[in-house]
């Protein structure tokens, strides 16, 4: 299978919102969407997006894992961009008739379905910097992508930045192109230099997040991570491996912590970043001030793969969703 996020369905579910109101959404044929050169996303950045996960099953049915959260997380960040807001049902009435038109080209798990919902400002006005697009395209692309770990589970390594923020404060729980743009010249820097895989920004030496991923502290009994704020992104994994946590007995402590307090503490815990398109993924080692340092013994730890094979195992059909998490589709 292609490189992840590079190859797409042949459809596309799209919905255009003009004169005050959503026109009907519609299942079109993959193709370059017309757009003025003037249309607010161009100037002003007037974009929002989501990623998730389709899994189909042995039924051969679709399971869209976590959507109404996603939803109501694109909500959120179009209301902070000033967009026009997509209803519930309208959103994931798009994603699952798209999910449910490819059911049968989904490859079955590891393998998924990738979704990316995205809604851009279309108003073509160069001269509304200071004010909102009043014009909008919402559409939904699908990705088949194959097993993350296909390669075999790899650790990371991170630099440890303790002065630059990933984002402005009020932005970084907004999933928009802003926030990882603004990541990626420290991040390409980072990996020039230091010959690491991801920056883990600690703005005034309050630990945060990854360009584009959550940060977690794991023990045998116990997870660690920043508590939500509007400053960093409100990862849909980060919960869910919350959730479970909390159910297979971990103490689940959501609190600041220092650069010094992560220095010491990685000696016994295991770290790991999570997100949508690996699930968990295993630190080996920290970067911080031009010295390498391990995390425990730098090899992917056993509380990463337990949690990570229990979230899995309900998003591949293997265990119970007592959640309510899976939304049938196809």
């Amino acid at each position: 299978m292609s490189q992840f996020g590079t190859e797409f369905c042949d459809h596309i579910s799209i919905v255009r919102y003009v004169g005050d109101r959503w026109q009907t959404p519609s299942i079109e044929p993959l193709a370059p969407l017309p757009m003025h050169p003037a249309s607010h996303v161009f100037h002003y950045a007037s974009t929002c997006f989501e990623g998730f996960k389709a899994y189909r099953w042995k039924d051969g049915k679709a399971r869209i894992f976590r959507l109404r959260d996603h939803v109501a997380r694109m909500q959120k960040s179009a209301a902070s961009l000033r967009l026009p807001v997509p209803g519930t049902e309208l959103l994931a009435g798009m994603v699952t008739s798209l999910v449910a038109q490819q059911a049968r080209n989904i490859p079955e798990p590891p393998s998924s379905l990738y979704l990316r919902p995205t809604l851009i400002g279309t108003l073509p006005n160069i001269g509304a910097a200071a004010a909102p697009s009043t014009e909008a395209t919402l559409f939904v692309l699908a990705s088949p992508v194959g097993d993350y770990f296909a390669g075999g589970t790899a650790t990371l390594k991170l630099l440890v930045e303790d002065q630059r923020a990933r984002t402005t404060q009020h932005l970084g729980s907004t999933k928009t192109g802003g926030n990882y743009a603004a990541a990626l010249g420290p991040t390409l820097d980072a990996k020039e230099k230091y010959g690491v895989d991801q920056v883990l920004f600690c703005p005034n030496g309050d630990v945060q997040e990854t360009g584009a991923a959550n940060f977690l502290l794991i023990s045998d009994d116990e997870i660690i991570t920043k508590p939500l704020d509007e400053s960093f992104l409100h990862g849909m994994t980060r919960d869910s491996i919350l959730k479970l946590g909390a159910e297979l007995g971990y103490k689940i402590s959501e609190k600041n912590f220092t650069v010094a307090e992560l220095l010491e503490w990685v000696s016994t815990f295991e770290a790991t970043l999570s997100g949508t398109a690996a699930c968990l993924s295993p630190v080996g080692a920290l970067v911080y001030k031009g010295k390498e340092i391990p995390v425990r013994d730098g090899s992917p730890g056993a509380n990463t793969a337990k949690l990570q094979k229990v979230l899995q195992d309900i998003q591949y059909g293997l265990r119970e969703d007592t959640h309510g998490w899976l939304t049938v589709a196809g």
